[in-house]
C-alpha cells in the first residue's frame, strides 16, 4: 500500500511494542491567556551542553504536552542553542519538523556579532559573554536601562538578572569585589543583594552560637542537650547577652538559671 517493496525478502521483524512514559520537564511553555486571539502554544528549549539524544527528547515532550493537553490546536517551538557545535549531528529522523515553520533553531552565538539590540538582547549576549567581556557588558547594560525611559522590561527584575549573571561568571569573587564592578548604589536593593545580606546574616549568627557553645563547654563543662535546644533558639540580641554572661558561670547551674529567666 505503501509502494514500497524491501530489497530483501523477510528484512524485517514486525512486534508490537509498550512503551513505558517518561517523566519529562519542558524549559518553557508559553500558554496564550483566555483574552488573546492567538491560539498558539510556544515551546522553549535552551542548551547549552553537547547531548547526542536531546532532539529524541525534545520531541518527546513536545508530543507528551499535546497528548496530555488536547486543546491545544496550534504550536511552535524554539530551540536556543548556545553555539551551532552543541547541535546534534543526526537529525534526519526529524527532518520534516525541523524543516518546517513550526521549529526555529536559534543560535546564541551568531547574537555576539550584533552590535545595536534591545536590552533584552544584550542579556542574552551578557550570558553567553567570556568573563573578560562580562563587567564591560554589565556596566554598559545599566547605562542603557537608566538611559531607555520608555523601557517596558522591569527595571528592577533587569537588574537582579544582571547580577545573578555577573555572580555565576565570577563565582571566586567577594560579594564587595562584585558590587564594586558594577555599582552599590544599584545593587544594594536588588533581591539577589539581599539575600546574600540575609544568608551572611544568619551565617554570623551560627558562627556566633557555635562560638558560644564551644565556650560554655570550656566553662561549665557539657552543655546539655536541653539546654543547647534553648540556645538555637536565642536571638541575636540574646546571644549576645550569653555572650557576656557566661564570664562569670562557674557550673551549668549557673547557665540553667540564666536561661530560666529567658526562657520562664
Amino acid at each position: 500500500m505503501l509502494g514500497r517493496v524491501p530489497a530483501v525478502e523477510n528484512a524485517y521483524d514486525f512486534c508490537s511494542v509498550e512503551l513505558k512514559q517518561t517523566a519529562f520537564r519542558i524549559d518553557g511553555v508559553f500558554v496564550p491567556r483566555p483574552e488573546t486571539n492567538d491560539s498558539t502554544v510556544y515551546f522553549v528549549e535552551v542548551q547549552f551542553q553537547e547531548d547526542e539524544f536531546f532532539y529524541q527528547r525534545f520531541f518527546a515532550e513536545i508530543f507528551l504536552y499535546l497528548r496530555q493537553n488536547p486543546a491545544v490546536t496550534q504550536w511552535q517551538a524554539a530551540v536556543l542553542f548556545s553555539k551551532r557545535r552543541i547541535e546534534p549531528s543526526q537529525t534526519s529522523a526529524y527532518a520534516v519538523l525541523l524543516d518546517s515553520s513550526q521549529v526555529q533553531r536559534i543560535y546564541l552565538e551568531d547574537l555576539q556579532q550584533e552590535s545595536k539590540v534591545s536590552i533584552g538582547i544584550g542579556l542574552i549576549q551578557l550570558i553567553i559573554s567570556t568573563p573578560g567581556q562580562v563587567a564591560e557588558q554589565a556596566k554598559s547594560l545599566l547605562d542603557r536601562l537608566h538611559a531607555d525611559e520608555q523601557s517596558k522590561l522591569s527595571r528592577q527584575a533587569i537588574i537582579e538578572l544582571i547580577e545573578t549573571i555577573v555572580v555565576y561568571q565570577f563565582p571566586l569573587l567577594s560579594r564587595e569585589a562584585i558590587e564594586q564592578m558594577l555599582g552599590l548604589s544599584e545593587l544594594k536593593q536588588t533581591r539577589v543583594y539581599q539575600d546574600a545580606l540575609q544568608e551572611g546574616i544568619e551565617q554570623g549568627i551560627e558562627r556566633e552560637r557555635s562560638l558560644i557553645l564551644k565556650l560554655l563547654t570550656r566553662r561549665v563543662g557539657s552543655v546539655s542537650a536541653q539546654s543547647e535546644a534553648k540556645i538555637l533558639k536565642l536571638s541575636v540580641t540574646q546571644l549576645e547577652a550569653l555572650g557576656e554572661a557566661l564570664l562569670d558561670f562557674s557550673s551549668a547551674a549557673d547557665l540553667q538559671d540564666w536561661l530560666t529567666k529567658v526562657f520562664p
